[in-house]
């Protein structure tokens, strides 16, 4: 069995987190072993990051600070994470990756698709997910998620215009790789969501048994 990358990608309030956990529960039952991390962040270092990516402050932070910053986590956290699990031939769920940077601080902050690529060039080499769940729904009721969990991070207080170009780079991106991405709509009931993630199993064992 080799390792298997697979990237769990969407706005706030999309679900990713615990769908990642309800993925990991049925791959463990094929006897498949799965590790579970997060971007930014899956290491100490990594998470001391996160949070200066999500605290809030009084001192704006440039969106090319923001931008190295996140590939400053990405890079530890595939040292210590990501590359050996995929070595050791485990399947590797992420919540959140490249993608994100392209959705986030291409789409939303406008940073050029083109610096974001040579940066994704220069921490990754040539790795990249096998596979690629996109949890998809209307910016509105994804915001109204957000905000039912309580205080908001510094991403989450952007408005409604940053999250719509978040979401269509998304959608943008999986339809130039259809053969990378699965779209799922995350706006129907989470139940409904987990039988169309069991409708993809069987693909998903395929892919790390092949």
């Amino acid at each position: 069995m080799s390792g298997l990358f697979i990237t769990l990608e969407g706005p706030e309030g999309a679900g990713k987190s615990t769908n990642r956990e309800f993925l990991a529960e049925r791959l463990r039952a094929q006897g498949i072993e799965v590790l579970l991390t997060r971007e930014p962040g899956g290491t100490p270092l990594a998470e001391r990051i996160r949070e200066l990516l999500l605290t809030p402050s009084d001192e704006p932070m440039a969106a090319d600070t923001e931008l190295l910053l996140v590939f400053a986590a990405r890079a530890q956290h595939l040292a210590q994470v990501i590359r050996p699990a995929l070595a050791r031939g485990c399947v590797v769920l992420c919540d959140r990756f490249t993608d994100a940077t392209y959705a986030y601080q291409g789409g939303g902050r406008g940073l050029s698709q083109a610096r974001i690529a040579v940066l994704e060039s220069f921490v990754q080499g040539n790795l990249r997910p096998d596979l690629t769940l996109v949890f998809d729904l209307p910016v509105e009721i994804g915001l109204a998620r957000a905000a039912a969990r309580g205080r908001l991070d510094r991403f989450e207080q952007e408005g409604r215009a940053f999250f719509e170009a978040v979401r269509q780079t998304y959608l943008r991106r999986a339809g130039e790789q259809p053969r990378r991405y699965r779209i799922l709509n995350a706006a129907q009931p989470l139940s409904q969501v987990q039988q169309d993630l069991d409708a993809m199993l069987g693909h998903i064992v395929e892919l790390c048994r092949g």
